[in-house]
């Protein structure tokens, strides 16, 4: 019984060990089931340090992700699938055909360069399978095609950093000196859109072969030499970049007054290439991606350090650089993209062109890939390199880091962020640390542009023989002269640097000019000359070619005519001084002052026949007129009266003197035409200056081009006017006024003023000069220095317009208003004095009834004043 109990229970062991076996393997065949291999393709250069230093990446963090215990449960697993293709794009794209076709990959990186983006692009868009780069920029100015993914900040937004720079040093000009690649396809255009809405222009673009030798790249340096712009914008790869700032450096474009500034994609170079970089690229500025640096950064390149040493000897690379953090953050976004994905049984699916005759042709499209770029665009985490989101099939950029290489240093002095621009501060709009420019300078900003080596400026003088006072050109070092040459030279000595400078005459070689103001500046415009000095007036249309100083002279066009004296001297002028009722009402006067003063007087002198009567009152008053007259004047009275009317006498008589004098010496000059209307009614010639802009102004007033004559001189003014060839010159003010300063007496200004800019100094379309000049202009306007070029062109005397307010007009009546009222009422209340005098009875009934109203009141007084006996006084 005991033998056949254990003989059971071994058999019953034995079956339990084969049921745990059969667990255990059914268990590892489910677990084997449910984990998914999502394969990805891996397209890198292993013989650039950009891709070892990828792959690098690329490792740790596939190690770093399953390792995470958050991912411990993950059912997917990426499969890196690595081709080294090297840098052709033909290699590349071969290699992605083979990763879809034989491997069956759902995603691509690593594309380093825009050429081989290119092709694998179209591969992505054939199969539906996410081509993602990290280093490569768009393949296409239009646009990302919709399978293309970058990892890596939009360039857009760093050329909106560099614009910031730019504009915060109010830089007017750069040049872009970047790769002829397709690198820089979309980033040098969206440079320069970025650059426009700051107002910064880019006139030139300096471009170099990647295969460039070096006899072409000194070419490429000496013509930015001989350009004015010294701000330079520079993107190329590393190895082309160090011998450029080479040969910059022996050029001496690195020293004081340059500004270099590398954007991304180049700035790299000093971590890459060390020293040798440093050396040669002093005060450089460079902008890129700013990480944040984290204890997680720190770990994550100590165990960078080590693994990329150790498969990388003798390398120059101590840390990963921002494209390397993209690599890394490239895999965890797809490991977890994978996860996220649908499982979709079906992979690759038929291929639309089934008899295609190539590789290409017979790619099949994968459901599982299009599922994995869906997942991937929606990853959101924060990876080594910052936030990690997709917007618009690119990385979300976020803020850039300015740096400035000194010494073997390089110094952070700011940063880049949509809401601040540039600052000092990520949180905080804040100034930027001092950044040292080449040449070591750190106190004074480069201005942008610096005039080019051992040039002389050749500028261009106007040939203007007939006002030789404004400029005048002759050949010798002393033949320029005239006040549009003095302000020029003037201006250039107070400028802060040296400007050298050579005056050209455009003349025929005879002193007369070679052709109109609009062809000068029209060859200004061809780069015949570098400036044009002279009486040259700004217009809407010239500043369509060339750029304009501030105006320096007095603007406007006028009018220049005779003046015809217009008072007529007869015999009747001595009667204009007054006006027909001051006259009558000074003869009233007169008349009504001696009557009054024959009624007061009674003695000899006015006495006799009633004729003898009147005559002594005519006689009394006109003679009071020159003050004559000789009768006795014994009432105070008729004193009075007198002497009020010999003030009223005085005043009116001294301004009939002065008013007669006036008319008699004084010519009234008037205009002997007003307006131009009168001149086209009366179908009369108009003269103007030859070569100017005139007959255009003179046409669009309905001028007949038939009455135009064109003048060279202030002499051909003179006989023209006088002799009546023409009737009226129309010329800008300036000219005008040293016409008058001439002949100041016969003619003057008239008429409306037509507005125009005045003269300015003529440059090139934005040309750095054109401010400076400006300025200089300005100042000599505020320090009176203007002022005394004016008056030695005008003279000390100016010549007043000649019109009706400066002639006299009569008097009138109503101007001695107040003196004859004065006059008046004294003489009315002297004959009211006397008639009442001179009647004794009324007048002494008159005081006897004033006198007895008083004494009645005082007597009342009196008595009531008066003390009742025994009682005292009544009040």
């Amino acid at each position: 019984m005991k033998a056949a109990t254990t003989t059971l229970l071994r058999v019953l062991r034995r079956r339990h060990g084969l049921l745990l076996a059969l667990v255990l393997l059914v268990g590892a065949a489910s677990g084997a089931a449910a984990q998914r291999t999502v394969d990805v393709g891996v397209i890198l250069d292993r013989s650039t340090w950009v891709g070892n230093m990828s792959w690098t990446c690329m490792e740790l963090a596939l190690d770093d992700f399953y390792a995470d215990d958050s991912h411990a449960r993950y059912l997917t697993r990426l499969k890196l699938h690595l081709r080294d293709t090297g840098p052709n794009a033909v290699d590349a794209a071969a290699a992605g055909v083979d990763l879809l076709k034989n491997v069956g990959v759902q995603a691509i990186v690593g594309p380093q360069t825009s050429t081989q983006a290119k092709f694998l692009a179209r591969l992505g868009n054939k199969s539906s399978v996410p081509i993602i780069s990290f280093s490569a920029d768009c393949p296409s100015r239009a646009g990302l095609t919709p399978y293309f993914i970058r990892t890596a900040w939009n360039d857009s937004s760093q050329a909106e950093a560099i614009a910031s720079l730019v504009q915060k040093h109010n830089w007017r000009e750069v040049v872009p000196v970047f790769e002829d690649d397709d690198t820089n396809t979309k980033f040098i255009p969206d440079l320069v859109d970025a650059l426009k809405q700051v107002d910064t222009r880019v006139s030139y673009r300096c471009k170099i072969h990647p295969s460039a030798t070096e006899d072409a790249m000194k070419a490429a340096i000496s013509s930015l030499r001989h350009n004015w712009t010294s701000v330079f914008i520079v993107r190329m790869s590393h190895a082309l970049a160090l011998k450029f700032f080479q040969l910059a450096k022996d050029e001496g474009m690195m020293g004081q007054g340059f500004v270099w500034i590398t954007a991304y994609g180049l700035t790299d170079i000093f971590d890459v290439v060390g020293s040798p970089a440093l050396d040669v690229m002093q005060g450089v500025l460079g902008v890129k991606p700013h990480v944040q640096d984290t204890v997680k950064l720190q770990n994550f390149a100590q165990k960078w350090h080590s693994k990329y040493r150790l498969e990388n000897p003798g390398t120059s690379l101590s840390e990963p650089t921002v494209s390397g953090l993209y690599a890394y953050d490239t895999i965890w976004a797809l490991a977890s993209a994978a996860e996220n994905a649908t499982y979709v049984n079906l992979d690759f699916g038929p291929s639309v062109t089934k008899n295609g005759s190539t590789d290409f042709d017979r790619i099949d499209t994968s459901k599982a890939a299009e599922k994995l770029r869906g997942a991937l665009l929606k990853v959101n985490f924060s990876g080594m390199s910052g936030k990690f989101r997709i917007e618009n099939t690119q990385l979300a950029s976020s803020y850039y880091m300015i740096i400035n290489i000194v010494g073997q240093e390089r110094r952070e002095v700011g940063f880049w962020t949509p809401e601040f621009g540039i600052s000092g501060s990520l949180n905080m709009k804040s100034d930027i640390n001092t950044i040292i420019w080449p040449g070591g300078d750190h106190e004074t900003v480069p201005r942008g542009w610096l005039l080019p080596r051992n040039k002389r400026l050749q500028i261009g003088v106007p040939a203007n023989p007939g006002f030789g006072q404004l400029v005048r050109y002759e050949n010798g070092p002393e033949g320029q002269k005239g006040f549009c040459i003095k302000v020029f030279d003037e201006v250039v000595d107070n400028l802060p640097y040296q400007v050298l400078y050579d005056y050209h005459g455009f003349d025929d070689g005879h002193g007369n000019s070679n052709g109109t103001y609009d062809e000068l500046i029209y060859k200004l415009y061809l780069k015949g000359f570098d400036a044009v000095v002279g009486d040259v007036t700004i217009l809407a249309n010239r500043s369509l070619y060339v750029d304009f100083t501030l105006p320096y002279t007095e603007s406007g066009v006028r009018m220049l005519v005779p003046v015809l004296d217009r008072r007529q001297k007869t015999a009747w002028t001595f009667l204009k001084p007054l006006t027909a009722d001051l006259w009558l009402g000074t003869g009233a006067f007169v008349v009504f002052t001696g009557f009054v003063v024959w009624c007061i007087e009674n003695h000899e002198d006015f006495k006799g026949t009633p004729a003898n009567q009147i005559g002594s009152v005519f006689y009394f008053s006109f003679s009071t007129l020159v003050f004559a007259h000789r009768e006795k004047i014994k009432n105070n009275l008729s004193r009075i009266v007198v002497v009020v009317w010999l003030f009223v006498v005085l005043i009116v008589q001294q301004s009939y003197t002065a008013s007669l004098s006036s008319i008699l010496t004084v010519e009234q000059l008037q205009p002997a035409v007003t307006n131009l209307d009168e001149v086209i009614r009366k179908g009369s010639y108009v003269g103007y200056l030859n070569d100017s802009f005139l007959p255009g102004l003179l046409k669009s007033l309905k001028i007949d081009e038939s009455k135009m004559i064109a003048l060279n001189s202030a002499e051909e003014y003179n006989d023209a006017l006088s002799t009546g060839k023409v009737a009226v010159i129309v010329d800008e003010i300036p000219y005008l006024k040293l016409f008058l300063s001439k002949y100041c007496h016969n003619y003057t200004m008239t008429g409306p003023i037509y507005r125009f800019d005045g003269f300015g100094y003529a440059f090139p379309l934005g040309s750095p000069l054109t401010a400076d000049i400006t300025r200089g202009i300005l100042k000599l306007a505020s320090n009176g220095k203007m002022a005394e070029l004016q008056k030695d062109l005008y003279g000390d005397k100016s010549c007043p317009d000649k019109d009706d307010s400066q002639t006299s007009s009569s008097l009138t009546l109503h101007s001695f208003q107040g003196l004859f009222s004065i006059s008046g009422a004294c003489s009315i209340l002297a004959l009211i004095l006397h008639a009442l005098i001179t009647d004794k009875g009324v007048f002494s009934r008159w005081l006897a009834a004033i006198w007895s109203k008083l004494f009645r009141k005082s007597n009342t007084l009196q008595i009531m004043m008066r003390p009742v006996e025994g009682q005292g006084s009544r009040v």
